[in-house]
This record gives C-alpha cells, sequence and structure tokens, in this order.
C-alpha cells in the first residue's frame, strides 16, 4: 500500500488530477468568454487571461469580514475544490482506465453537491447582508435542482437494468430513447444552475448584488473559488457524457461529446435573461419534475416490456 501512495499522488495532483483538470478547467472557461463576447459583438479576453486572473487573484490581500466565522469562511473554498478535485479525478480514471466501484455513480451525485454546499456556508460565514441574500437563493435553488437531478439519474439506472457503477453505465447511449432524451435534457439544466450559468445565476447576480454568495471573498480565497468554478466547468460535463452520452470509448467522439455540451451551456446562457427564484423554482419542481416523472414512467414501460427507444 506504501510503495503506491506516489501513483495515487501523482493521479490526484497531476493527471488526471489537479493540474490536468484546472488546465482544462481554465481553456473552458475561456471558451465561454470569449463565445459569449463574440455573440455580444465583443472582442473578448485572450486566451491566457484566465491564468493572468488567477496568478493576480493570489497576489492580492485576502480580506476577513469583521465578526464573520473565520475558521468557516476559510474552509469552504478548500472543502469546493477538493470535493471538485476528487469527483473530476475519479471520472477521468473512468473514463480512460475503466476504473470503477459499486455506487460510484452515487458517490459522485454527493461529490457534486458538496461544492453547493461550501457556497452557502462559506457566504453564510461572512456576516455580510449581501451575502445573506445570495445564501438564501443558493439554498433555495439547489433544493429547487437537486429532485430533478436526482429523478434523472433514476431513468438512468433503470435503463441500465439498475446498474449503479458508471463504467458499466458508459457503455450504453441512452439519450438515444425517449425518457433517456428527457432526463439528458434535464439533468443539462441542472448543471447549468450548479455552475451558476444564466440563467440560474441568481446566488451571484453581479449587476444585482454585486457578486451576492461570493462578495465577501478576495485574495487567494476567491482564487480557489474561481479554481473550482473552473474544474467543475470539466467534472460536470463529464459526468453526463459518461451518464447519457455512452462515456470515452473512442477518445475523439468523448472529447467531441464534452465539447457539445460546452455549446449547449453556452447556448443557454447566452440566450436567456436571468430568472428570479421563484420562477427557477417553479421550472424545476413543476415542468422539469413532471417531465422527469414521465421519463421514470416511459423508462420502467420500455424497460418491463424490452422496448428500447422509450
Amino acid at each position: 500500500m506504501m510503495e503506491r501512495i506516489p501513483q495515487y499522488l501523482f493521479w490526484i495532483l497531476i493527471f488526471p488530477g489537479f493540474v490536468f483538470t484546472v488546465l482544462i478547467g481554465l481553456v473552458a472557461s475561456w471558451v465561454v468568454r470569449k463565445v459569449s463576447a463574440l455573440v455580444q459583438w465583443r472582442v473578448g479576453p485572450r486566451l491566457y487571461q484566465p491564468f493572468v486572473d488567477i496568478l493576480k487573484l493570489l497576489g492580492k490581500e485576502t480580506l476577513v469580514p469583521r465578526g464573520s466565522q473565520k475558521a468557516l469562511f476559510f474552509a469552504a473554498p478548500l472543502i469546493a475544490m477538493t470535493a471538485v478535485l476528487l469527483l473530476s479525478t475519479m471520472l477521468w480514471r473512468i473514463a480512460f482506465d475503466r476504473i470503477d466501484f459499486i455506487g460510484d455513480i452515487i458517490v459522485a451525485i454527493y461529490l457534486m453537491v458538496l461544492p453547493s454546499l461550501a457556497l452557502i456556508l462559506g457566504s453564510s460565514a461572512s456576516a455580510s447582508p449581501h451575502a445573506a441574500v445570495g445564501t438564501s437563493r443558493e439554498m433555495k435553488l439547489v433544493l429547487a435542482y437537486e429532485l430533478p437531478l436526482a429523478l434523472a439519474l433514476v431513468v438512468i439506472v433503470i435503463k441500465n437494468g439498475g446498474q449503479l457503477n458508471l463504467a458499466q453505465i458508459a457503455q450504453n447511449n441512452v439519450v438515444f430513447s425517449i425518457s433517456g432524451l428527457l432526463a439528458f435534457l434535464v439533468a443539462l439544466l441542472c448543471v447549468q444552475a450548479k455552475l451558476g450559468f444564466v440563467p440560474f445565476d441568481i446566488a451571484e447576480a453581479e449587476t444585482e448584488l454585486a457578486g451576492g454568495v461570493l462578495i465577501e471573498y478576495s485574495g487567494a480565497l476567491l482564487a480557489i473559488w474561481k479554481l473550482a468554478q473552473a474544474m467543475m466547468l470539466v467534472a460536470l460535463p463529464l459526468f453526463l457524457v459518461l451518464a447519457f452520452l455512452g462515456g470515452f470509448t473512442v477518445l475523439w467522439a468523448g472529447i467531441a461529446k464534452y465539447v457539445l455540451i460546452l455549446v449547449l451551456l453556452i447556448l443557454i446562457k447566452n440566450t436567456n435573461p436571468r430568472m428570479r427564484i421563484d420562477q427557477a423554482m417553479k421550472f424545476f419542481w413543476v415542468y422539469c419534475g413532471f417531465a422527469l416523472i414521465l421519463a421514470v414512467v416511459l423508462a420502467g414501460l420500455g424497460n418491463y416490456y424490452g422496448i428500447g427507444w422509450l
């Protein structure tokens, strides 16, 4: 066991862990910003701009609000980044080496919700009234999209005969069925909300709350949040590729699937206005909820009668 510790550290810290995921995440964040700028008839940032932003933040002073719970304020971004790091490392290992374990999809769901919970804890620990508004919105948003996301994954499990291993699930393109397509579209919208992209940037809302949940973060702590968000831009689409689109059976095809999801996220981001929190909750609980109940019923009928396209 001791002899394999250097190998484990390499997987977590270098490839396919921290360094690899951060590089891809920062490039992906540049793509999002560049395409969004072109849509708005702006020039947009250069390729190296996300890297410069992180380095600039690391060199700035970290200010801690008076009256804040300092331990939780400092720990929250580290918890978020650690959760995303473990999630991305696990998913890349499944994608490349088919290394999985029973119930890893449940572990992935757990790790995906930790960054949002850490954001809630960190912003609530800052003792800021602006952050408190963002915290309230983030809590409601998490309650709104987590149930539809869980139902979408129930559809996946049903379509795969009760299988809970992502490596096995990734061998089937469940999106090529009515229930699978419905589940994929709802899961994509849930990922949009997890990333904090428009129309679900309700908790941060820079033009309204001046940053909301992140308003009191600065310096290195804000850099850690930005790195965690960049890594989520890799891990969450990768999860969708494995769960719905057949994984990385062929490398170039897997990359194309990731790019497709990134394009869809950018398209949604640039064609919709920001929702109010009550609109977002109604959207996820009512419209997405009914769509997924239908998807679960169709998946169950298809599995029972052997009709694959259901």
